[in-house]
């Protein structure tokens, strides 16, 4: 049974899932929308929630959190400059996870993961 397990494995060890959806969450930052497996759409939706909820406040402190997280300066910048004020009256939902079939090697299912306008 699944009881109180909060995340998905990926299948891969602690530290290569925490590069990964910090990765994935660069990628995302700067790119607004990225096309990925469905399992890891569905965790980096958690991942950048809490994220985006950080920076709708632009204070030094909600800087330092989110740069532990995601440590890219380029990012970062888009993250507090344009993604924070645009969401600052929304009470979440920032992103939303579109299916698009299967990939053609191994048929895993697909996700485009992108934020909301």
């Amino acid at each position: 049974m699944r009881h109180r397990i909060l995340k998905r494995k990926l299948n891969v060890d602690t530290s290569h899932r925490k590069a990964l959806l910090s990765n994935l969450a660069i990628s995302m930052i700067i790119n607004r929308k990225i096309n990925t497996t469905l399992p890891k759409a569905k965790e980096l939706q958690k991942y950048l929630e809490k994220i985006v909820t950080i920076a709708r406040e632009d204070t030094f402190e909600a800087q330092r959190k989110v740069f532990q997280i995601i440590s890219n300066k380029q990012a970062l910048k888009l993250l507090f400059s344009e993604i924070g004020p645009q969401y600052k009256e929304r009470n979440g939902g920032y992103t939303r996870i579109i299916k698009a079939g299967f990939r053609k090697g191994d048929s895993s299912p697909m996700a485009i993961i992108e934020f909301v306008k």
